[in-house]
């Protein structure tokens, strides 16, 4: 871990912006002694607790005019130096007696959009169209930019110009319903994993022992209320099994959920003067590699250049026709995929265990993780359920 700059996790170690998230704090240093997750402001260096005012950061997300109330609480209870608690949260140096960084979100629903960069739209229809097989990826990847190029970033999804391409693309008998869902007029929204299921900074994260092609997703992560406003963002790591989803699109599920698979951190930015929507569309969401046998891939999605805006796809997930009473985390869709070799010639690329998957942008931090397989992770145990009787004891003690 001697490579890693625990000062450059959280810019400039907080000094400007609200940043919050949640904390495993353990009964030495918890509130009446009662160890369990409590909701953080992240300050100056330090971590403050806020488990009294708060007791998930749904509710904290949810609260009218959030930054002005934290900005007017003062003497907050100490947990912890920063840099402390970050290198507390790598897993492979954990030590539960001090307190460590979980998953910055909690009880909300886990949705995330898909095919929201042109990019990644090509990529999905390889997947398909290989079958989920990953040696005949590279071959239909040549087809495609041989016939349609790969420059599609002018076009408007559900516009009048896409009935053309559609044709174009059926022409060359590469239609799919993943360009349906990335040209056409309603996004691709799925439930990326179940509440209090995220794993967090320096976690790992997991694919299935089974799947012999998977790949990181960096994503922007939005915290939205249950009204639908944006309140914040965060970094996520969509860890995404290709080889099941290319095979049916009926096995996003298993693509998509499972345990360790979804990854969010490390904290969430709240909006404010020094940090809003127009910061999140002109950021570089990068994306860096390196394995144990010496592999190392990087990569960046530019989010100006994602094709549907970060309002739009809000707006197709919650309103009016589907209520989030917790409201919602939302992964806001990824434009690179590695495709590079890794094993052999036109397999592309896979994890192995132990790579490390560092996601990062200037303005959100960096987040980072190791893959293992998903049994070999520890078992989700504190689910809502949990939730509730910490919750409850807490209140009556």
């Amino acid at each position: 871990m001697n490579n890693i700059n625990f000062n450059e996790i959280i810019p400039n170690l907080a000094e400007e912006g609200i940043w919050v998230g949640r904390c495993m704090v353990p009964a030495s240093l918890a509130y009446k002694g009662i160890k369990g997750p409590h909701v953080v402001k992240v300050e100056k260096g330090m971590v403050y607790d806020l488990s009294n005012h708060f007791n998930s950061t749904s509710k904290l997300f949810n609260t009218k005019e959030v930054g002005t109330f934290l900005e007017s609480l003062k003497d907050l209870p100490e947990i912890g130096v920063l840099t402390d608690i970050l290198k507390n949260s790598i897993y492979s140096q954990k030590n539960n007696a001090i307190p460590y960084f979980l998953a910055p979100n909690d009880i909300q629903s886990i949705k995330a959009c898909g095919v929201t960069f042109i990019k990644s739209l090509l990529e999905r229809v390889i997947e398909e169209k290989a079958g989920g097989d990953a040696k005949k990826a590279s071959k239909i990847r040549k087809t495609i930019n041989d016939v349609l190029g790969s420059d599609l970033s002018q076009v408007k999804p559900g516009s009048l110009e896409t009935e053309e391409l559609k044709k174009q693309f059926k022409k060359a008998g590469i239609w799919s319903q993943y360009l349906e869902v990335g040209i056409g007029k309603d996004a691709e929204v799925f439930t990326k994993g179940q509440p209090m299921s995220s794993v967090g900074f320096g976690a790992e994260i997991g694919v299935l022992k089974d799947s012999k092609w998977n790949n990181p997703e960096p994503e922007i992560v939005l915290a939205v209320s249950s009204e639908g406003k944006i309140v914040g963002a965060s970094l996520g790591n969509d860890v995404n099994l290709r080889d099941y989803e290319g095979r049916s699109a009926l096995l996003l599920g298993e693509a998509k959920d499972q345990n360790g698979s979804c990854s969010i951190g490390p904290l969430f930015r709240l909006f404010d003067d020094s940090f809003g929507i127009e910061d999140i569309m002109n950021c570089n969401v990068e994306l860096s590699i390196r394995g144990l046998d010496g592999f190392h891939s990087q990569g960046a999605n530019k989010m100006n250049e994602i094709s549907r805006t970060p309002e739009d796809l809000v707006s197709q997930v919650i309103g009016d026709s589907h209520q989030y009473p917790d409201g919602i985390v939302l992964f806001l869709g990824t434009m690179f995929a590695p495709s590079e070799d890794r094993n052999k010639i036109g397999e592309g690329f896979t994890h192995k265990i132990g790579d490390m998957v560092k996601i990062s942008t200037k303005q959100l931090g960096v987040l980072l993780n190791w893959v293992n397989t998903c049994d070999q992770l520890p078992k989700w145990e504190f689910g809502i359920s949990a939730f509730i009787d910490y919750s409850i004891i807490r209140s009556l003690s």
